[in-house]
């Protein structure tokens, strides 16, 4: 490796072992860009949770109190268990699509690790054998009983230490435990080999108490990068190719969460890689505005190129920001590019990310009303329980069908005006989830449906709550500007359900 790099490589051979520990601080190069991305939200200093101290430089140094910062970090861990529930979409590795890639990696035995507090896994294996993490898709071979912690780090931490002709190659790991148990790791990388791989050199990131290095690889295979452990603090997988280096690619999809009735999406197209998609996630956390993660199939079908230019698509049209993007790994940059897609009415659409040189499909999605409105229910539950709650303290003494007149009777007359605020897809949802057996007589004789309405709603329907959604919702383009929470009211006034009527009552008080 030449001069300018930002880390030093080791000198030493496949092989190499404890020597390693006692080699020198390796001096950096501070020249490299200085890199941003277009997120508007930026990830302050007190950026949460288990992420690494930043590397402070002195005199071109990485300094020797930051790398023992980061490995002192999981010393920290709580040890407290989390449920099973807790293992979500932001921690659980995407799996690829690429037959190429997935028949690598058949014979080690799969385990699945406790979930500790911020994020951070812990991993009890009973003695000697591999041993392949289902969450994070890393490979452990250990010579006995031992207990493994380790959690997923940001690359962009130490952005200036990976320089060209280096590039990030997989996620980047904290892994803690006797270093003598760990005979060797396996890291995922998110690159698609094929047949290029003669072209390519891995080597793994290496950041000690004595500085950062690069040290060399034992084996690499579709999937994977091998390391013999020599330490342990934060490793990770970095390449280097005389060829194009095509990427295992995601679509990650985050609507914004306001009370306007028009549809605002972040569009993150990001690397396979856990980093990528953490630093995604916390990006969005921190931003200024509210978000709910759209749980769509995100793996492109097609690989991804640095350089290549991808449009995204929307049917039917909306507004999309920017219509076109270049390609990059954004692993080491701060903050996280995506693109802003608007459509004034919330209608189903679909998305599509094209390759502009050969107009193929890389990913799409069909993105409908149920994808969102599930999500965003809880927030409108928990603000019709906190007003129900009061209701039901002020009026102990009074009969709730007294409360219930005198507040329509409240609602029902503003300077002889009839309130016409019309009922969101969200309110109809809470509802839908509160309507029991009885809601095919609601349909028929409280609401004035059709039964042939109704059939047809059930046949293309097999979720229940769907379908009492989809009823009301066919209540509401029959009444159009009627379709208010006092019509509503007024129409299942006498149905004979508590959860029913106070949802009602929390329908006309936000009204």
């Amino acid at each position: 490796m030449s001069q300018d790099a930002g880390v030093a490589e080791s000198s030493d051979d496949h092989n190499a072992s404890s020597e390693e520990k006692d080699c020198p601080s390796s001096n950096l190069d501070t020249s490299g860009d200085s890199k941003s991305g277009e997120d508007s939200s930026s990830e302050s200093g007190s950026e949460s949770d288990n992420e690494e101290a930043k590397p402070e430089k002195t005199n071109g140094e990485l300094g020797e109190s930051s790398a023992e910062e980061a490995s002192a970090q999981v010393e920290e861990w709580e040890v407290k268990e989390l449920p099973a529930q807790h293992f979500n979409s932001e921690s659980n590795k995407i799996q690829s699509h690429c037959e190429h890639c997935n028949a690598e990696n058949k014979h080690n035995e799969l385990v699945t690790p406790r979930l500790l507090s911020r994020g951070q896994f812990l991993l009890k294996v009973d003695g000697e054998g591999t041993y392949q993490c289902m969450e994070t898709g890393l490979i452990f071979e250990v010579n006995r009983k031992v207990d493994i912690k380790y959690c997923v780090l940001s690359w962009s931490k130490y952005s200036d230490l990976i320089v060209k002709p280096w590039a990030v190659g997989g996620p980047l790991f904290d892994v803690k435990c006797d270093p003598l148990c760990l005979t060797s790791i396996q890291f995922p990388h998110s690159l698609c080999l094929g047949h290029r791989d003669a072209s390519m050199t891995f080597k793994v990131f290496h950041v000690k108490s004595t500085g950062a290095s690069l040290e060399y690889t034992v084996d690499h295979s579709a999937t994977h990068v091998k390391w013999r452990v020599s330490s342990l603090s934060p490793v990770g997988p970095v390449i280097q190719s005389e060829e194009t280096v095509f990427h295992h690619g995601a679509v990650i999809l985050y609507k914004a969460i306001d009370h306007n009735p028009s549809l605002s999406f972040r569009v993150y197209v990001a690397t396979n890689n856990e980093s990528f998609i953490k630093d995604i996630s916390k990006s969005v956390k921190h931003s200024s505005k509210k978000f709910m993660k759209i749980d769509k199939p995100p793996v492109c079908q097609k690989l991804l190129q640095n350089g290549k230019k991808y449009r995204l698509i929307s049917e039917p049209e909306a507004e999309i920001t920017p219509e076109e993007i270049e390609f990059v790994d954004g692993s080491l940059l701060k903050l996280k590019s995506y693109i802003e897609v608007y459509l004034e009415q919330p209608v189903e659409f679909k998305l599509l990310l094209v390759e502009m040189d050969s107009e193929e499909i890389v990913w799409k999605a069909k993105l409908r009303e149920c994808d969102w409105v599930q999500q965003n229910r809880n927030q409108n539950i928990s603000k019709s329980s906190t007003s129900g709650n009061r209701r039901r303290k002020r009026s102990n003494s009074v009969p709730d069908e007294m409360v219930y007149d005198k507040r329509m009777k409240q609602i029902d007359s503003s300077d002889g005006v009839k309130t016409k605020t019309l009922l969101t897809d969200t309110q109809l949802f809470n509802l839908a989830e509160k309507l029991g057996k009885e809601w095919l007589k609601i349909a028929i004789a409280n609401l004035k449906l059709n039964i042939s309405e109704i059939d047809a709603i059930r046949e293309k329907e097999d979720n229940v709550t769907i379908s009492k959604f989809k009823m009301l919702k066919k209540w509401q383009e029959k009444e159009q500007s009627n379709a208010t929470a006092q019509n509503l009211c007024n129409c299942l006034k006498n149905v004979d359900s508590v959860e029913v009527q106070d949802v009602l009552r929390g329908f006309l008080q936000e009204t």
